[in-house]
């Protein structure tokens, strides 16, 4: 038994655990350690929905964390999670544009590792086709993902024949992606052999997250059964509703007797870095959660529920969550059971929300469930499985009948990116500049990130002593004064 590790502390564990809250000079700190481990591949968010993340809240250049992550990591194949769109929810994202993304993307080298999911939206039939040739042309590599999900028509008759459709476009790796962490030994042990013996010998993966605390039990049952790579964290961006720990992962794979072919002594240091920027920023640290019977009803992913967490919070009714997660699971089953993960599992708890919060169920539908009971999202969505009832009242809608429109209209010619630029009076802009713009909806965003200047940096302090910390501290630009105290002493310096 012989397991690589892909590493998803600066992309998914970030996502999960601290609401994409990790900025370029977190990401530069422990890029090193990471890229000397010996990991098969390291993800970075290079996703457009990342770049919004940095340019609106990190007021950070997106483009340039790329090109720092590939300086700081150059042995290591970079990944991410990526789509044939700009925007999560586009449905018909300007073919020219993607195209043109993907090119500056891969051209940072943060991009060599292109990771797609095959059963949401509407990819597998529209996208695949053109997309993937399109990025195995740029050189980089390609991972399709068959998303797991609990519901009666998620069979492994489902899957192995998902399994076969996903193989014929000759990926270098199909991975299992759980993002909710609903898989459970007994289902590994039927599943996993399904989606080998379609596979074609293409190489299998898994990625799950520790939502209900059973992944790091099955992660090892996946290796026992030929799965030859597993994702993986370092904490403390690791467990809780992240994928599992490496260090508890390695250490597990070798007391069984196999390989682990990393060097996860080497990344205690960056771990322990990561903590104290945890603890300073007031960050959360993921830990081991107990088993949780509810996460198999609402099945609501990681990265998305701690996104709901942070965002119920800030609109002070946190204390609601539970009646939220109770509202997602009838609300799944009348869609049809979509798929919950990106961009479907946002679509279902927004409703959800609604629901809960205004006291009235589908008091307000939103426009992305309209679209989805009009069957925008493909058949493999699951909206021919739908409450009637609840179709027949969306169908009704004025808004209904403007939405279907408007998706008629789609269906038009795509325009050139010539034609996208002037459009968006963005025709001298340079490419980078333009996908910016473009990402970010107007220049606005852009302007402040550009005023606040170079990213904040979060240097090491190899010794942990009170000195070193105090030197790190005033090198940064950000910081005035720094005062200490100790009883009724104080000392203050000052830049």
């Amino acid at each position: 038994m012989k397991v690589d590790f892909i590493d998803t502390t600066l992309r998914d564990g970030s996502q999960s655990l601290w609401a994409l809250r990790m900025t370029t000079g977190m990401m530069a700190s422990v890029a090193g350690d990471l890229d000397a481990a010996g990991f098969k591949a390291i993800e970075v968010p290079s996703n457009p929905i990342y770049f919004k993340k940095f340019v609106r809240d990190h007021r950070e250049d997106p483009w340039a964390m790329l090109r720092l992550m590939a300086e700081k990591m150059p042995r290591t194949t970079k990944g991410c999670m990526i789509a044939a769109t700009i925007f999560p929810f586009e449905l018909r994202a300007p073919r020219e544009v993607v195209k043109l993304f993907m090119q500056r993307a891969a051209g940072t080298g943060a991009l060599q590792r292109a990771q797609l999911m095959s059963n949401t939206m509407n990819q597998r039939e529209r996208d695949f086709p053109w997309f993937v040739p399109f990025l195995k042309g740029l050189g980089v590599k390609t991972a399709i993902a068959v998303c797991y999900q609990i519901s009666p028509r998620h069979t492994d008759d489902y899957y192995a024949r998902l399994t076969r459709e996903v193989a014929a476009f000759e990926p270098d790796a199909i991975y299992l992606k759980d993002a909710g962490g609903l898989l459970t030994i007994d289902r590994v042990r039927t599943l996993i052999p399904a989606i080998q013996a379609n596979a074609g010998g293409i190489a299998v993966e898994l990625h799950s997250h520790c939502t209900t605390g059973l992944a790091p039990h099955f992660y090892l049952e996946a290796a026992r059964l030929g799965v030859g790579t597993l994702h993986t964290a370092i904490p403390p961006l690791a467990d809780g509703s992240g994928q599992p720990s490496l260090f508890a992962t390695a250490r597990n794979i070798r007391t069984l007797g196999g390989t682990a072919e990393i060097d996860d002594a080497s990344l205690r240091g960056a771990s322990a870095h990561l903590a104290a920027i945890a603890r300073r920023e007031g960050l959360p640290i993921g830990a081991p959660l107990e088993f949780d019977q509810g996460q198999f009803m609402h099945q609501v992913p990681g990265g998305v529920i701690s996104n709901l967490r942070q965002q119920l919070h800030e609109l002070r009714i946190a204390d609601r969550l539970p009646e939220v997660l109770d509202e997602v699971i009838d609300v799944q089953r009348e869609l049809g059971y979509p798929m919950m993960i990106t961009p479907y599992s946002q679509f279902v708890v927004t409703q959800a929300a609604f629901n809960v919060a205004l006291g009235e169920r589908y008091k307000v539908i939103t426009d992305e469930i309209i679209r989805f009971a009009l069957g925008a999202f493909g058949t493999d969505s699951g909206y021919t499985h739908m409450d009637q009832a609840l179709r027949d009242r969306i169908g009704a809608l004025p808004r209904a009948t403007e939405i279907g429109r408007a998706l008629a209209a789609l269906d038009g010619p795509t325009p050139t990116l010539a034609e996208v630029r002037a459009a968006t009076g963005n025709a001298s802009d340079d490419d980078e500049t333009f996908l910016l713009k473009y990402i970010m909806k107007g220049d606005q965003d852009i302007a402040a990130m550009r005023a606040a200047g170079p990213y904040r940096r979060f240097e090491r302090d190899a010794g942990g002593s009170v000195l070193g910390l105090l030197d790190a501290l005033l090198k940064e630009r950000r910081v005035a004064s720094i005062s200490v105290r100790r009883g009724d002493d104080q000392v203050t310096l000052r830049q």
